[in-house]
């Protein structure tokens, strides 16, 4: 098995060979190569002689794809185009791509009305959000609608430039693939969380923010009312999920949620981490909000349970008792959250 990584600072801090997770983490079962999958040499090296390519390469982070574009771009789509470039003109033995995909393609997802109807509303307002109305509402009607978990038949509207990214990987593997005599399958990724993910990137989702500031003792500025949901599946549920969907004869082409199926609200992350932690700091409420976010996000995960044979095994609390127990080894560093806020206030993206 082999392992190509760009180990970018942001995620890896800045000394990666000796301070990266991932390294140690595979040393005794992959090879790692540090490189860009934007290098067609890179690619061209280490391809050839595997079945399989899982391909997560990819820059992450809402917030920050809406003010670096064009690192966004280059690297999720570019990369994607050049990763299937040299499927299609190099020589390998590559049966089986499975591309990880993302919930934020979705946008808002799927809603229903009073009336049972499902609509798929457009991204929020900013005259809603600036006062204080973070529901979603019907765009014909104005009346408050009712998140249900998303299916993958929903409409495809992202709102943000990652989520725009994703939609293109996806679509370009699925496309390009089949065309070359080899089987794709998407993974449209929840919110994954678990040891080993970054705690030094502001990028990475609020466990990691969330954990950080309770380890350094500060505020945690929750935004919105908290009431805000994802749908927050662990890590070795995700591998599991990913290995069955490349290697298992009926996923070939199929298109898959992976998540856990229930809606947590961000208040409700804070309540498990101050539980598995054994303390608290202050927590404030403050009606923040960033322009792009979603209000909600729940997977149906029937799909991938019916074809697959796939059920999550880890509940969230468990799953951040685990995490948090990982946490607690880690080195406290500045993530550079308090920065990339001010990144996006300056922009008029938070607010």
């Amino acid at each position: 098995m082999s392992v190509l990584d760009a180990l970018i600072p942001q995620v890896h801090g800045d000394d990666p060979e000796r301070t990266s997770s991932l390294l140690e983490s595979v040393a005794d079962v992959a090879t790692v190569t540090r490189g860009s999958v934007n290098d067609p040499e890179v690619i061209a090296r280490v391809i050839p002689g595997h079945s399989i390519v899982v391909h997560l390469a990819a820059e992450t982070g809402t917030g920050q794809s809406m003010y670096e574009i064009d690192r966004y771009v280059e690297a999720n789509i570019g990369g994607t185009g050049k990763l299937l470039d040299f499927l299609t003109n190099g020589k390998h033995d590559v049966k089986r791509v499975v591309v990880a995909s993302s919930r934020s393609i979705y946008g808002e997802g799927e809603y229903r009305r009073a009336d049972g109807s499902i609509v798929y509303p457009p991204h929020r307002a900013d005259s809603d959000l600036a006062a204080g109305i973070f529901e979603v509402r019907d765009p014909e009607t104005g009346e408050i609608l009712t998140p249900i978990p998303t299916r993958e038949t929903a409409k495809l509207h992202p709102s943000s430039v990652y989520g725009i990214t994703k939609q293109v990987q996806e679509s370009l593997v699925m496309t390009v693939a089949p065309a070359i005599g080899i089987e794709p399958v998407s993974l449209r990724y929840q919110n994954v969380y678990g040891p080993g993910q970054s705690l030094k990137n502001p990028y990475t989702g609020i466990l990691s923010i969330f954990s950080t500031l309770i380890g350094q003792g500060k505020e945690i500025n929750v935004f919105e009312d908290g009431k805000e949901s994802r749908d927050f599946v662990y890590i070795d549920d995700v591998v599991e999920a990913t290995f069955l969907s490349a290697t298992r004869t009926e996923a070939a082409g199929g298109i898959f949620n992976v998540g856990s199926g229930v809606a947590t609200s961000v208040l409700e992350v804070v309540e498990a981490l101050f539980a598995a932690f054994g303390q608290t700091v202050p927590t404030r409420v403050s009606g923040n909000y960033r322009l792009g976010d979603i209000r909600y996000n729940t997977a149906d995960t029937t799909m991938l349970s019916e074809r697959v044979g796939f059920t999550p095994q880890v509940g969230f609390r468990e799953g951040v008792r685990r995490f948090v127990e990982w946490a607690k080894m880690e080195k406290i560093e500045d993530s550079g959250y308090e920065r990339s806020l001010q990144e996006m206030s300056e922009r008029n993206l938070f607010k």
